[in-house]
């Protein structure tokens, strides 16, 4: 049986994900620099980054006997539109509120 890919909203559902990103966005760093920000066992951590590579969010390069990653934040255009519709609403929501508010 063939394995499922998770989506990318899938594998942001997970807290330590979304703070590997995080971390990330300030700027490349070791896999163990990032261990040292969570609290979890490195093996996890490993894991992590694995389904984040996998997915195409993280990049990878070796340096010397370190793995250091990088955020590639193109996948997030997924998110990113479909929150589009979202935005749109809750603009239009303030929009009116700041209207009333400017009327009374």
């Amino acid at each position: 049986m063939r394995s499922v890919e998770p989506s990318v909203f899938e594998l942001l559902a997970e807290p330590n994900r979304r703070r590997i990103l995080d971390l990330l966005r300030e700027g490349e760093r070791a896999a163990g620099e990032l261990h040292e920000h969570l609290p979890l066992a490195q093996p996890t951590v490993s894991k992590h980054l694995k389904l984040l590579r996998e997915a195409g969010l993280v990049s990878v390069r070796q340096e010397a006997q370190r793995r250091v990653y990088r955020l590639r934040a193109a996948p997030l255009a997924e998110i990113d539109e479909w929150l589009a519709p979202y935005r749109a609403h809750w603009r239009s929501r303030l929009d009116a509120l700041e209207t009333h508010l400017d009327s009374t």
